[in-house]
């Protein structure tokens, strides 16, 4: 059996994986059950494992100045605003009132909605009003998939030098490699990873983390 969101792993490996990861907080698995209640689409929310993981990479950076693009109900902001330094921000983009709207509960349950902007617009929008200076510590892409390369690209010129920029389902559970999967999501991915990699701009690694997780750093 495969867990379907780290789709490399057995069920029994990721279990784990998991156990052997600080634990997740009281607030994070309240969240998990709460998303559960959407149905399906609850698989649009990032796995534990990559939670933590956004947490760590957050606090080892000193980030102050944060973007999210892609909010969904708050899990990969609730672990990125965790990990901020003391004064530190978080810009999220979504379009959806709806799901956000389970987010703003998380934010308020763990202390941290003093951190976290909201901004309710297309994200390419809200990214191109954005300050062209150098300022972003750390960035996350994890919205509609045609939109990666137009969201890479606002954010890049507007990283700092060391920023980092994440971005998640870079494996689309493993049909970047299948030929016979032409459909417009798969097929954006290939678009984006291309793209990222010719970017001589940003340094970058592909981890296997859940979906994949393309990990590139402004030179």
């Amino acid at each position: 059996m495969v867990d379907p969101k780290s789709f490399q792993l057995s069920a029994e490996l990721h279990a784990y994986l998991v156990g052997h990861s600080t634990p997740i907080s009281a607030t994070q698995a309240w969240l998990i059950d709460r998303t559960s209640e959407l149905g399906p689409i609850a698989m649009m929310q990032i796995a534990p494992e990559q939670g933590r993981f956004l947490t760590i990479v957050t606090a080892l950076l000193g980030a102050t100045n944060a973007v999210e693009v892609g909010t969904f109900t708050g899990y990969s902001s609730l672990c990125i605003a965790e990990g901020l330094a003391d004064g530190g921000r978080l810009l999220c983009c979504d379009v959806s009132e709806e799901w956000t709207a389970v987010a703003h509960e998380a934010w308020a349950m763990a202390g941290l909605g003093g951190r976290i902007d909201l901004r309710i617009a297309p994200a390419a929008n809200t990214l191109a009003s954005l300050p062209p200076d150098p300022t972003i510590d750390l960035a996350f892409i994890d919205a509609d998939k045609p939109g990666y390369i137009s969201y890479w690209d606002l954010l890049v010129p507007r990283l700092r030098p060391n920023g980092l920029l994440l971005v998640d389902n870079v494996l689309w559970g493993g049909a970047v490699v299948d030929s016979s999967a032409t459909d417009e999501y798969t097929e954006a991915i290939r678009a984006f990873n291309d793209h990222a990699l010719a970017d001589e701009r940003m340094e970058q690694v592909m981890l296997p983390i859940a979906d994949g997780l393309l990990l590139a750093r402004k030179r």
